[in-house]
């Protein structure tokens, strides 16, 4: 339901204004301070008036022209939608990277791979989808790899445990 109604905000934002690539900017680093716990629960207070909640906002974009960007937060704090901003942002990054046909991915691995290594990955993943993929790498506790694009929707996982049990089948099958 959130993301439906996000979409809304965001083809509205989209029609109104045609580059933003500024706008998305400052979306972005906006989205990364909501999602900070101090500031999810002044938004999600209802002690704190939506206005003063909108001006909060406002006032983190100080400095900024962008009148249609302030507006939107405005209609956003209206409309008591201002905890959306992260989804609306979400939305307007995967329409952003489908326009240039450059992806963001994750490679999630228990060690780091060198740099080789991630562009002859990236290589790789731009072969198979034909879209340009920038990979991000994560450290986790999994024992192999996980690579992710959710925009494509890609997800392949490599686990040595997964190999292991394989070779254990193929050989069993063999004798």
């Amino acid at each position: 339901m959130e993301e439906l109604i996000a979409k809304r905000y965001a083809k509205a934002l989209s029609s109104a204004k045609k580059d933003l690539k500024e706008s998305l900017e400052l979306l972005n680093l906006l989205s990364k301070a909501i999602c900070d716990s101090e500031i999810q629960k002044v938004l999600t207070s209802p002690i704190v008036s939506s206005q003063q909640k909108t001006q909060m906002l406002v006032d983190a974009l100080n400095g900024t022209n962008d009148t249609i960007l302030i507006n939107f937060i405005k209609i956003l704090g209206e409309n008591k939608r201002l905890d959306l901003i992260p989804a609306i942002t979400k939305v307007l990054n995967a329409d952003a990277q489908k326009k240039s046909n450059i992806y963001q991915g994750v490679l999630r691995s228990k060690e780091s791979l060198g740099a080789e290594a991630l562009s002859s990955l990236e290589e790789t993943l731009k072969r198979y989808t034909g879209s340009s993929v920038k990979l991000t790498q994560e450290k986790s506790e999994l024992d192999g790899m996980r690579v992710s694009v959710d925009d494509l929707g890609i997800e392949v996982n490599f686990s040595k445990q997964r190999v292991k049990e394989q070779l254990i089948d193929f050989i069993k099958k063999s004798l």
